[in-house]
Order: structure tokens, then C-alpha cells, then sequence
């Protein structure tokens, strides 16, 4: 019964939306923003400027009202550091003698705040996180007062939702937790672990490529020399504060560091792999930096443009949607290719964001609240254009009441489900699931929980803040052609050049996602009661009072 009604309404659907039309015009945005002219759209870079007007000029045309600080602009300022890496080291020091860790060895992360040089001790503990939910606590007992903790990166095998583990285990809330604990700087060690379907975890997953990299996923790779690393000008907007050192671990530096400790790769390997908890010990001698960093500012902007609502009383509440402008522009070459047009990381997102904002002016429809349409900088440095507008909104913040997040939604294939990340944590599932069925969609949680999506995009900027908010990809059944083309994509494209307009992509797909976050947009724009998270979810501790 549920798929004939299913039907039904995909059909209904049909007769309203021209998917291959719509489809055409979505696919011209993403055309220009993902053409080798632009480079890559990296964050300040000419060719992001390229795209910010491109954007800002479509804005325009649709009708919306500036809402930056700047016209449609909201100035965002960068600190940038680029490793001098004839000037950089790293050695250990072990009974009075000096062992150097070489590239491949190991890599200096520079977005920690290391000037000059630094020694200190070094401990293993294990995932390194304390997790009070999972009764979860890797730190308890250990000195690490003026030490660098050595971690293996990922997730622990504790038992709570994938989502308290993702909180736990980004960076930032894992170094307020090391910091806490005495610690100086960290070191992450890499170990493989198995993904969600019993296969290998590795290169061909997101997190991997993304992990510990500045979300780059060129750093430190042994590839040639690290891009430069971003962080906000602002001071009390940087999340790693009194990080004096940051540094990966490969698997050839493993037994150099670990030499003299007791354990081995294979048993840490092991461990990791049965999913048991990791042995925590101190590490022989003390690690040696020298850290030569220069220093530069970079300016680039977030657009933020506005539909205004049409209700006396709802109108000053604000649902956003948004996506993510920049890439990371020009890499190592692969296949002689060095530009990273990003198209579907995220040119995809910013094509919908417009096509939405015109869908919406053009049939004329009257929402009760305002609706904001943001396009954010410095995705790819950490979320850092997010980050910033969570914490300097353009419109009061305690009206703001919901974030709808597009980034790299996959349209490879027809639409039949949705993967809605936060799906169970808010009443926008609810309202998410009303939406797709009215267009014949289904819906589903994310199939691939262990990596981490809810708190690795825009989106958790505005959780952080308590502003309940999804974000998507095109579903699939296990076992699926479906899912074969989405793993091979992120295996194959997933920051590479060949993330580019040559790749098959279903524009109608696209249309029709469209048409789904639109329904959803409009049904949240509507409703008199405000979005709000579900009492069992973890978000809802960052609510605020007012929301």
C-alpha cells in the first residue's frame, strides 16, 4: 500500500515539475562553477571571487534581498599557515641521542599554534577521548600535563549512537578534552579500521581522506608539499587554542615512535579491528619540533541573500538554507589533471541553493517566515565560513530556526530514497519525510554512519549553536547498483580532479532532490510551531533557553 501511494504522488508530481527542464538549469550552474576557469574555487583564490560574483549576480536576478553586512557579502578574514618545510623538523630524543622522523615518517599539521621549537613527552591513550554517555573515559589516571598525546584517530567502540561518537571524535571537541587533561599538542596515529559493511576502512572512505587533513585531504601525504592551512582571524572562533603541536603518524613512522614501548602495530591493529578498547602507556624519550610556519591574511566572503517572509509575526524568524561555495583548488596532478573543479563537492549545493531561491520567487508562493540563502566560504579549511555566520549571524540568532545543509548530495542516480543525516534528532525528520512522499521519495537514515557526515559539514556549525538542522545524500538499498556507484564515486572522485563536468550525472535526479528540499523549506517557512530537537536526542543539550 505504501509504495502504490508512493506512486501516486510521484506521479501527481510529474505532472507539476519539468525535472529534465529544471534539470538543464541546474546543471548550467553547476557548468560555471566547476569549469577549469575557476580553478577550484579555492577560499580567496581568483577563481572563488569568480564564483562569488557569479552567485551574487544570480541572487540579483532572482529578485532576493542583500542580507550580508555588505550588500549580499558577509567579510570573512583567514589567518594563513604555510609550512617552511626546509626550516621544519621533527626528531626524537631517546637517551641523549637525536633519531629524525622523516617525511613519510611523519607530518606537521599547521594549524596548530606552534612557533619555534618544541620538546616534550609523549603518552599513547589510546582514542583519546572521555565520552560520560559510554561511561567512556581514556584519559582518567593519565599524566598529561605539559605532554603531547599520541591517539588513534576515529571513533572508540563504545556503546552509544554514531552520532555521540561523531561529536566526541571531531577534533576540536577531542583537543578541549586533551587540553583539559594537561596536554600541549597531539599526534595522530593511523590505523585502519572496518567500515560500516565489514569491509576495510581506508582511502576510499571520506573520513579518511578527509581526516586530519584541514578537510584538504592533500595534507601530508608525501605527495609533495601541504597547502596552506586556514584558520579565522578571530581569536575566540579558533578551536584549537593552546595547541603548541600537531603532527600524523603513518604506518611507517609507527614503529620508529612506538620503538621501546611495548606494543606493536599489529596489536593496536588488532584491537582496533575487534573493535576493543586501547592500552594507554607512555612512549620512550620525547619529541623534538622545530615548526617554521609563514603567516599571511586572506580575505573571503560568505553571500547571505533573503526571500522575507509575509507574516506580521513570523516573518522576523529566519529558516536557512545552505551550501558551501569554495573547493580546494589546484593539487597534485592525477592523470595530468591538477585542477579540483569540485562539481559535485559542492558546485551541486550552490546550483540547488539558486534554483531553489528561483523555484520559490517564481511560483509567486507567499512563506510566512523569511528564508535565508547562504552560500559559505572555507568549507574545505574546517567549516570555518559556517562557523563564522553561526557566530555573527546577519539576522538576530535566536531567530534563526532551522539549517538545511546541501553539501555533495551525489545525484548519480534516479531518486527513490533520501538519506536524511539527523533524520531521528529533530522534527525536521518529520518534516523531511512529509516532503520527499509527496514527490515520491522515501526516505532513510544515513547507511553509513561511521563517517561521521552529521558533524562534518556546515550544518554542524549551526547544531553547535542549537539550531536543529539535516543535511542529505541520494539514498540507496544495501546491496544496490546504487550503492556500488556512490562507493565507487568517492573512491574514484572524492577530492580528485575527476570530480569535474565530465562525470555522468542524472540532472533530473537533481531537479527532483530540488523540488523534495523545497516542499521541505516551505513546509518549515509554514508551520506556526518552530522546529525543535526530540528529547532523546543528544543536540538537544546545545538548545538555547529561547529556542
Amino acid at each position: 500500500m505504501k509504495k502504490f501511494v508512493l506512486i501516486l504522488l510521484a506521479a501527481a508530481s510529474l505532472l507539476a515539475a519539468d525535472f529534465a527542464a529544471e534539470g538543464r538549469l541546474w546543471w548550467a550552474h553547476v557548468q560555471f562553477l566547476a569549469d577549469d576557469k575557476l580553478q577550484g574555487r579555492d577560499t580567496g583564490s581568483e577563481g572563488f571571487f569568480k564564483a562569488v560574483d557569479y552567485v551574487s549576480g544570480k541572487f540579483q536576478k532572482i529578485g532576493l534581498k542583500p542580507a550580508g553586512t555588505d550588500g549580499y557579502l558577509q567579510p570573512v578574514k583567514f589567518e594563513t599557515r604555510q609550512l617552511i618545510a626546509d626550516q621544519s623538523s621533527l626528531a626524537l630524543v631517546r637517551d641523549g641521542k637525536t633519531e629524525p622522523l622523516e617525511p613519510g615518517e611523519a607530518s606537521i599539521n599547521a594549524r596548530s599554534e606552534a612557533r619555534g621549537p618544541v620538546e616534550a613527552p609523549m603518552v599513547f591513550v589510546g582514542y583519546g577521548l572521555t565520552v560520560p554517555e559510554a561511561h567512556w573515559d581514556d584519559l582518567a589516571g593519565l599524566d598529561l600535563k605539559g605532554k603531547v598525546a599520541v591517539y588513534a584517530g576515529g571513533q572508540a567502540p563504545m556503546d552509544v549512537s554514531n552520532n555521540v561518537k561523531s561529536h566526541y571524535s571531531a577534533a576540536a571537541e577531542r583537543w578541549e578534552m586533551l587540553k583539559h587533561a594537561g596536554a600541549i599538542g597531539v599526534a595522530t596515529v593511523i590505523i585502519p579500521r572496518p567500515n560500516a559493511r565489514g569491509g576495510r576502512g581506508g582511502p576510499a572512505t571520506e573520513a579518511a581522506a578527509g581526516e586530519n587533513q584541514g578537510r584538504g585531504g592533500r595534507e601530508g601525504n608525501g605527495r609533495g608539499p601541504a597547502p596552506p592551512a586556514f584558520e579565522l582571524v578571530e581569536q575566540d572562533l579558533r578551536e584549537n587554542q593552546g595547541q603548541e603541536l600537531a603532527l600524523t603518524i603513518t604506518r611507517r613512522g609507527f614503529d620508529k615512535v612506538f620503538a621501546g614501548s611495548g606494543h606493536t602495530y599489529e596489536e593496536l591493529q588488532k584491537l582496533v579491528q575487534e573493535n576493543k578498547p586501547l592500552p594507554r602507556f607512555d612512549l620512550k624519550g620525547s619529541l623534538r619540533a622545530m615548526v617554521a610556519v609563514k603567516r599571511a591574511e586572506v580575505a573571503a566572503p560568505n553571500l547571505v541573500a533573503m526571500l522575507p517572509g509575509s507574516d506580521a509575526k513570523l516573518k522576523d524568524e529566519y529558516v536557512i538554507m545552505s551550501a558551501h561555495l569554495d573547493h580546494v583548488g589546484i593539487g597534485r596532478p592525477v592523470n595530468g589533471d591538477n585542477i579540483y573543479n569540485g562539481a559535485m563537492d559542492d558546485a551541486s549545493g550552490i546550483a540547488s541553493v539558486i534554483e531553489i531561491a528561483r523555484l520559490i520567487k517564481a511560483s509567486g508562493r507567499k512563506l510566512k517566515r523569511s528564508v535565508i540563502f547562504l552560500a559559505v566560504t572555507a568549507e574545505e579549511k574546517g567549516e570555518l565560513g559556517s562557523r563564522y555566520f553561526a557566530a555573527h549571524p546577519t539576522v538576530p540568532g535566536d531567530k534563526i530556526v532551522a539549517d538545511i545543509n546541501l553539501d555533495m548530495f551525489l545525484p548519480l542516480y534516479p531518486l527513490k530514497v533520501i538519506e536524511v543525516q539527523g533524520l531521528t534528532e529533530s522534527t525536521l525528520g518529520d518534516t523531511v519525510r512529509a516532503a520527499a512522499h509527496k514527490e515520491g521519495v522515501d526516505v532513510q537514515v544515513d547507511q553509513e554512519p561511521d563517517q561521521n557526515r552529521f558533524i562534518r559539514s556546515d550544518q554542524y556549525s549551526f547544531i553547535r549553536h542549537g539550531i536543529p538542522s539535516l543535511a542529505f545524500k541520494f539514498g540507496y538499498e544495501p546491496g544496490s547498483p546504487e550503492q556500488k556507484t556512490r562507493q565507487d564515486w568517492v573512491r574514484d572522485r572524492y577530492h580528485k580532479p575527476s570530480d569535474d563536468l565530465s562525470q555522468p550525472v542524472d540532472t533530473a535526479a537533481a531537479a527532483k532532490f530540488d523540488r523534495v528540499i523545497m516542499g521541505l523549506i516551505e513546509r518549515v517557512a509554514n508551520d506556526a510551531a518552530r522546529p525543535h530537537w526530540k528529547a532523546d536526542s543528544f543536540f538537544a543539550r546545545f538548545a538555547k533557553p529561547s529556542i
